[in-house]
């Protein structure tokens, strides 16, 4: 697989310093199949950043997880793999969504970040993640 340009595949983030992402780094040098990515948590409170792989079968599921939430369900991606995994409750705790990065496999810790997103978020992160997609089709 040729380079793929570092991008953030996911950024739920607002005005008050709250973000959690998802960057993607490039292939992963030991799994040709796989992207090479970290989930990275940034609040003025805590911060935080953990490794990741992405593979197909992630990436679909995060499309589905968009269709999902954009019906107005709350999801948890990633949830039966190994690793760490993402929940966004669109309403949660604060009145507002909150995404739960859960590191259960590594360091076992939890954060709930409230991010108050904008309206158009679901069809960035839709356009995000088509931009990744042809980025690996072509490379």
């Amino acid at each position: 697989m040729a380079d793929i340009a570092p991008m953030d595949l996911v950024v739920l983030a607002d005005e008050e310093g709250n973000s959690v992402r998802i960057r993607v780094v490039g292939p992963m040098p030991s799994w040709p199949a796989g992207l090479a990515a970290e989930i990275i948590v940034e609040t003025p409170f805590v911060s935080g950043r953990t490794d990741l792989v992405l593979d197909d079968r992630k990436l679909r599921s995060w499309a589905e997880a968009l269709d999902t939430l954009d019906a107005g369900e709350d999801i948890a991606w990633m949830r039966m793999s190994r690793g760490p995994s993402v929940s966004i409750r669109l309403t949660g705790e604060r009145d507002c969504p909150e995404v739960v990065v859960d590191d259960e496999t590594r360091s076992m810790v939890t954060v709930r970040v409230p991010v108050d997103l904008p309206d158009d978020w679901i069809t960035d992160h839709r356009d995000r993640l088509r931009t990744l997609l042809e980025a690996r089709e072509s490379a």
